[in-house]
């Protein structure tokens, strides 16, 4: 797959995470039900790659599912084997060259212009911006002007209204974890989590935001 291109036309990565496999895989087949076409699973919830793998297997080879906060060597192949397609990291961790090794795209986490950088040369499909919130979209404006080829997607702490912001201010997409998930993957009421998505595809989708982007 390619990822920067499905960031760039979805502009939206939901994020789970959670301490109950069954409520985790539910929120990932709910968010994919209402529309959502990018899903994270980090690998620091309950049994992760099992809920990949449940998730892969109800979803199809076609679906973007990736994984999340791969760090090692060895999480980058468990990952892999469990039907991911694309590979997050939250920090220039050994996972983001595995990545390049297995021929998957990685998204790989950065904050200072230096591992932004390192990102971009050890060959990450795009910088995730982490955590945003440090600096805001002010922060991510400073960085595109030393970096304005570079495609960042800003997560942590972003919300329905911050997403359009960062769009706006050059983000190619937003990565969002609780502020969409909220209690979805410990149990929480699947109703809820499709309207929290059905806001941030609106946000999103935006025509005030449709400036953002890598400049040309």
């Amino acid at each position: 797959m390619n990822l920067l291109d499905e960031l760039r036309r979805h502009r939206l990565l939901a994020i789970v995470r959670g301490p109950d496999p069954d409520a985790a895989l539910a929120a990932v087949l709910t968010l994919a039900g209402s529309g959502v076409a990018l899903i994270e699973v980090s690998l620091s919830g309950a049994s992760a790659l099992d809920t990949i793998r449940r998730a892969r297997a109800e979803l199809g080879d076609g679906f973007a599912l990736g994984a999340g906060t791969v760090l090692s060597a060895g999480d980058a192949r468990a990952a892999a084997d469990a039907g991911a397609t694309f590979l997050v990291t939250p920090a220039l961790a050994p996972g983001v060259g595995e990545a390049g090794r297995l021929g998957l795209p990685v998204l790989a986490g950065a904050l200072t212009p230096t591992e932004v950088y390192q990102a971009t040369a050890a060959g990450a499909a795009a910088v995730k911006l982490f955590p945003a919130s440090l600096g805001g979209p002010g922060y991510l404006s400073a960085l595109r002007d030393p970096f304005p080829g570079t495609p960042f997607v800003p997560v942590g702490g972003v919300d329905a209204d911050g997403a359009g912001e960062y769009l706006r201010r050059g983000a190619v997409a937003v990565g969002v974890v609780s502020p969409l998930i909220d209690d979805a993957a410990r149990g929480g009421d699947p109703g809820a989590l499709r309207e929290r998505a059905a806001a941030f595809l609106a946000a999103v989708a935006s025509p005030q935001v449709a400036a953002g982007g890598v400049r040309a």
